[in-house]
């Protein structure tokens, strides 16, 4: 008995993501051929979906279509390849670290500027005040 496999409709539910998506990934590499039943429509199984859920925190953490395309021709290559990979996800790991950093400094950058705004709106501004806005800058 085979294991349950899943419509690319159901796939594409599944993965939160659309048919056009899973159809495109395929298309251009980034996922195997996807196996097909007797009417030609492609069946999901775990391991494809389990691919498309990697492919996916890839694209969510900033991986370009590049880098994606080499980490899917590494784990084609199989279990030699794991070194490369790790490579890989290393050198992506430090890049969304930095975007962290980066967007971590810029929350606090915010953060101060509404303290400010929300100090001034408690006061009621004099119709003479600068018109440059609050603090004097954006």
């Amino acid at each position: 008995m085979s294991a349950p496999t899943l419509s690319i409709q159901q796939a594409a539910t599944h993965s939160n993501v659309s048919v056009h998506t899973l159809r495109y990934y395929e298309r251009i590499g980034l996922l195997p051929p996807i196996a097909r039943d007797a009417n030609g429509q492609r069946r999901y199984t775990e391991r494809d979906l389990g691919a498309v859920n990697t492919l996916l925190r890839l694209r969510a953490t900033g991986m370009p279509i590049q880098g994606m395309k080499r980490f899917a021709e590494l784990f084609a290559q199989g279990e030699g390849a794991i070194p490369e990979r790790l490579a890989l996800l290393e050198e992506h790991q430090k890049a969304v670290h930095q975007r962290i950093l980066e967007l971590q400094t810029n929350l606090e950058a915010i953060d101060g500027k509404i303290k400010i705004y929300r100090k001034n709106t408690q006061v009621i501004p004099d119709s003479k005040s600068n018109s440059r806005g609050v603090g004097g800058s954006l």
